[in-house]
């Protein structure tokens, strides 16, 4: 995982989100004061405390609801077995089926990360092994963010580097390379030495390179938004990055486009989308369609702990900031998802399912039907009154998601109905028709009779190196609101 970066804001934001919070405390929390904290809050809180026996009330001679945190002497030498809070925290998830949930030891960061706030160079990329080796590595561009430093730089979606600071990039490297604040990228070129197996293929550097940057950014995560007229249909295409809240009204202004240009048809692009805001997800859905105003969208149920919170999320005709939300009432949406399409782009998929046509294309979603919670150290675990001690929180498992069928994500993810896998050689351009994604989509709405373009070609014999959260701590988690 990428190291966290302490962001620095301007007084304006930080006094924003400090603003939030009374501080129980003024002292300097202890080692074993932050591990009671997260061990209370697993046990309140984590969605498979039941799986996890040290999560047990009886563990521990805790029995009952009301002295279920009383410090009893076993609990206090369980606690001080570990070294630190996260080498407690790693015990308490449930593997296999929990990757996701973690710690942070600054909840600022995160609070900035939900705002779209981070330390980036706007460089959005995929790692691959080069063939016939199980080490060495080579990365694709995916994504140039708008208004980013890559995007100065005139970095572009399907470049190939090799190496950072001239260091050739390999399993055991690319981490530490990749984190750091500024670097020069050595770009390569695959050699595919004229035959079509890969075993014989290569990357070798250019010679070309460029040093970047990461800096304060505030990423919009609607990349792309346009109206592509089809000779029967005006098909609304909308990049979407990210559930970012504070984003919706933009959203919403982008919908409104849509209606002036008469869109009847929309392609969602959501294969980088790892989630965020399950608010944001019922305000898109609801702008999707709007003719299900105030039916079940979707539904969280908690642990034994926390029935009392079990909730809905009902179809809406207002957003929660105010103001109308402008829908297209659509009965069909096209959704284009690669393996990075996670948790909230997973909801839209399944949660839209029982109402309209979803023609999904792509790869294999990621697998999340879990909402989080970002857990903080105060008496009810909430932001109300935490303490100022440490900045320690937890963003464990809390909820599984559900349709209003009571159908979950499944771990393996949701299945394409059209499998169109990204080649990291014929990635084409966001945007245009033809993008091996879009395209397909587009054939699908025109029946055009066109042969499906197969973005799997090459790639297909390419194998990825994932790096699960290499992005962000919060990548693939889906926030409760």
């Amino acid at each position: 995982m990428r190291k966290i970066k302490q962001i620095l804001l301007s007084f304006l934001v930080l006094t924003t989100i400090t603003g939030c919070f009374d501080d129980l405390d003024d002292g300097i929390a202890s080692n074993s004061d932050i591990k009671d904290f997260v061990w209370k809050a697993m046990n309140s809180y984590y969605l498979y405390n039941d799986n996890v026996p040290d999560l047990s009330n009886d563990r521990f001679g805790i029995n009952g609801i009301d002295d279920r945190y009383d410090k009893t002497e076993e609990y206090q030498e369980y606690l001080d077995n570990f070294d630190s809070p996260e080498d407690l925290f790693a015990t308490l998830k449930f593997d296999p089926l929990d990757p996701f949930s973690v710690i942070v030891p600054n909840f600022y960061d995160v609070l900035n990360l939900q705002q779209g706030i981070s330390l980036s160079n706007g460089m959005e990329y995929r790692l691959y092994f080069i063939p016939g080796s199980q080490t060495e590595v080579f990365g694709v561009i995916t994504l140039v963010l708008r208004n980013s430093v890559a995007e100065d730089l005139g970095l572009f979606r399907g470049q190939i580097f090799r190496a950072i600071d001239g260091t050739n990039l390999n399993a055991d490297n690319i981490n530490e390379l990749l984190s750091q604040d500024t670097y020069t990228i050595n770009f390569g070129a695959y050699l595919d030495n004229g035959t079509e197996e890969t075993d014989d293929d290569d990357v070798i550097l250019t010679g070309n390179s460029v040093s970047i940057s990461k800096v304060e950014y505030v990423e919009n995560p609607i990349h792309e938004a346009l109206v592509l007229t089809l000779p029967n249909a005006n098909v609304a295409y909308l990049m979407y990055n990210g559930f970012t809240s504070n984003f919706d009204n933009t959203l919403n202004d982008v919908f409104s486009q849509f209606q002036a240009n008469n869109a009847n048809e929309l392609v969602l692009d959501l294969r980088y989308n790892g989630g965020g805001s399950i608010q944001s997800a019922l305000h898109l859905a609801s702008m999707i369609t709007g003719q299900f105003n105030g039916q079940i969208f979707s539904k969280l149920v908690y642990n034994d702990n926390q029935q009392f919170q079990n909730r809905n999320y009902n179809f809406t005709n207002t957003l929660e900031q105010g103001g109308v939300i402008n829908s297209l009432n659509l009965n069909r949406v096209y959704v284009l998802t690669t393996s990075r399409s996670a948790s909230a782009s997973e909801l839209i998929i399944n949660s839209l399912r029982p109402y309209i046509e979803v023609i999904h294309i792509g790869d294999n979603t990621s697998g999340k039907t879990q909402s989080n919670r970002l857990v903080f150290d105060s008496p009810d675990f909430n932001n109300n009154v935490v303490t100022a001690s440490h900045t320690y929180a937890l963003i464990p498992l809390t909820a599984n998601s559900t349709n209003i069928n009571d159908e979950l994500v499944p771990a393996n993810g949701l299945t394409p109905d059209i499998t169109i896998i990204e080649s990291p050689f014929n990635l084409g351009s966001i945007g245009s028709i033809f993008e091996p994604l879009l395209s397909t989509a587009l054939s699908e709405i025109s029946n055009s009779g066109r042969s499906i373009p197969n973005g799997s070609e090459v790639g297909s014999t390419i194998r990825e190196l994932r790096i699960p959260n290499q992005d962000s701590p919060i990548e693939s988690l889906m926030f409760e609101d």
